[in-house]
């Protein structure tokens, strides 16, 4: 199972048609990953995951479940993250604390020997 956590950058294209299987739906979301150096990742809703994703709106912190699949066709190679579970992230990052300036009590004073050489 791989994980992909982000901010939702916004809803891409939502594809829809028929298939030998009946009718399917595609949608595809662009979020920003939390690494050091940021990605924009593009994640495949299928289905259910779909009409899911319409409830996200951009800004929203998300944790994805997702398989990523790679495929040939006509000599090029086709890598897809769908997505089969993601929830909204609840874990907020925490601010970097406050520096807190206090004063001292007691002015910090060292008594130096002015007995150098020079």
């Amino acid at each position: 199972m791989t994980e992909i956590t982000g901010k939702v950058v916004r809803l891409g294209q939502r594809f829809t048609g028929d298939g030998r299987n009946g009718p399917w739906v595609k949608q595809e979301m662009i979020i920003e990953t939390d690494d050091q150096y940021p990605k924009m990742v593009c994640l495949l809703c299928w289905g259910e995951r779909a009409d899911e994703a319409q409830s996200f709106r951009s800004g929203d912190r998300i944790k994805a479940s997702v398989n990523i699949e790679s495929r040939e066709y006509n000599g090029k190679w086709y890598t897809d993250v769908k997505v089969w579970k993601f929830e909204r992230d609840t874990v907020s990052q925490t601010p970097p604390p406050e520096i807190i300036n206090t004063p001292v009590s007691e002015p910090i004073t060292e008594k130096y020997d002015d007995d150098l050489p020079f």
